[in-house]
């Protein structure tokens, strides 16, 4: 009658707000490897994903962004670099070398067309390259004004860059968020986070596509909190979403991810959950106690799975595993923690996962990208 009686009550649990609860957690045994690539510049390794021919992409927080102030505005510029490796790890070659837009790393992808596509929370920007590294689309503006720290010189460091893409002031602008203007999320808008049809991007977080190409932008680790969709032209089409805790509300999205099906994952670390939609923005599930999913990511393949890194916090080494979990919200198991050594992790900030089991893991803390094989 006791074990009954807990079954009801975890099964009522499950159903509440459309979640889906993992209960016990197995642990998955894997092997890593975190020297099979060698940046030709080390930093804060913010993002890695690979191509159908196996070549990895690593967007890293390298230097000093520079600020430089003309007579009226402040030109923010470098700070990060977008490198490539081929399949055996050798360094190919520096992709957007000197770009308007790459500032501070936020993310890279590569879409199902070999398209790379980088997003950076300092220029409020994502932009597409193709498979060649040339310059293709960009999403999003950089702010007109950027105000600086005080104190001498105008020089600004990685933390720095991360306080000028918080304070950046918002732009007017046309073609919906990121077709114009800079800030978004302020200036006459009633509802907190919801943006402005207009505005830019705020600190966007990551990108993913359907399969007919609409792109979606996860714009939501700044004062917005929101989902922006645009077709495969860079059109607008709509957003979802603002700041709260109820079934299409956000608290800091940090990273998006969409399945052969057409839906939408958000990872929702403010509100600790991953939120599930159709690709019009209607609520249709939530994953809990994943603990904080910061790096998502669907594997390939005919059976998918998700990926979600519950990465430290900024004050603490406390977690650092990576959840496995089925499209239906059923946790698979995990693997990894947090620390420095091979097969730990620090602050996993991206997660690629081409197939199910063969993984690049990105980490902050660490400044390295490990390839991750699990074992069967």
């Amino acid at each position: 009658m006791k074990r009954i009686l807990l079954f009801a009550v975890a099964t009522v649990a499950a159903a509440i707000g459309g979640s889906l609860y993992a209960q016990s957690v197995p642990e998955i045994n894997f092997d890593a490897n975190a020297n099979l690539i060698s940046l030709p510049s080390y930093g804060e390794v913010a993002g890695v994903a690979t191509n159908s021919r196996g070549n990895v992409f690593v967007y890293a927080r390298t230097g000093h962004g520079v600020a430089t102030l003309g007579d009226e505005r402040t030109f923010y510029h470098g700070g990060s670099r977008l490198f490539q490796f081929d399949a055996a790890g050798k360094f190919v070659k520096e992709i957007g070398q000197g770009v308007y837009a790459i500032n501070f790393a936020q993310q890279v992808r590569v879409d199902p067309q070999d398209n790379v596509w980088i997003v950076d929370a300092g220029s409020n920007q994502v932009v597409k390259f193709d498979a060649d590294g040339r310059f293709r689309l960009v999403l999003g503006r950089k702010p007109e004004n950027i105000p600086l720290r005080p104190g001498p010189g105008v020089s600004a460091t990685a933390a720095d860059a991360e306080f000028v893409a918080k304070n950046a002031a918002p732009a007017a602008g046309r073609g919906g968020p990121g077709g114009g203007g800079g800030g978004g999320g302020r200036g006459g808008n009633a509802t907190p986070g919801a943006g402005i049809n207009g505005d830019g991007f705020n600190r966007p977080s990551d990108v993913t596509w359907d399969r007919a190409g609409n792109i979606y932008v996860a714009d939501g680790f700044g004062s917005n909190s929101r989902i922006a969709k645009f077709n495969k032209d860079g059109d607008f089409l709509k957003t979802w979403g603002h700041t709260g805790s109820g079934p299409g509300q956000f608290s800091e999205i940090r990273g998006i991810a969409s399945d052969a099906a057409g839906n939408i994952y958000v990872a929702d670390a403010g509100n600790k959950r991953i939120q599930v939609f159709d690709g019009e923005g209607t609520f249709k599930s939530q994953i809990a106690n994943v603990g904080t999913p910061q790096a998502i990511c669907i594997s390939g393949g005919s059976t998918q799975f998700l990926y979600s890194s519950n990465s430290n916090d900024s004050e603490s080494m406390d977690h650092g595993e990576i959840y496995k979990i089925q499209l239906s919200g059923q946790v698979v198991g995990k693997f990894g923690k947090a620390g420095k050594l091979p097969k730990e992790f620090g602050m996993v900030n991206a997660i690629d996962c081409r197939t199910e089991n063969d993984l690049w893991v990105g980490e902050v803390w660490n400044w390295r990208a490990q390839k991750v094989t699990l074992k069967r």
